[in-house]
């Protein structure tokens, strides 16, 4: 799996996903949700070529801004176990499936 085509491949399994080009974002009413490679070679990687996922949630607060509540790091070979994976992590933290908003 080549590092730079990770995102791309996972707008294939979450079809409410915008591109941003640096990210892809799913954002809804309260939550706001972006999927981004790490940059850093080394992290995370103990010597394997598998990119690294981080996931951050963001809320949106009272003032109509989104605050960064926490993120997760996923590191995981195929594709489609990443996106279950990374589907599953969104779905408990924001309560709602990010695949149908």
């Amino acid at each position: 799996m080549a590092q730079a085509n990770v995102l791309k491949l996972l707008l294939d399994y979450f079809p409410t996903a915008i591109d941003t080009g640096q990210c892809i974002v799913f954002i809804s009413e309260n939550w706001r949700v972006e999927l981004r490679e790490h940059q850093n070679p080394c992290f995370g990687q103990h010597g394997k070529n598998i990119p690294v996922i981080r996931v951050k949630v963001f809320k949106k607060a009272l003032n109509g801004e989104f605050l960064q509540g926490h993120y997760e790091d996923f590191q995981i070979e195929s594709v489609s176990e990443l996106a279950n994976q990374i589907e599953r992590y969104v779905q408990h933290a924001v309560g709602q499936n990010i695949r149908e908003n």
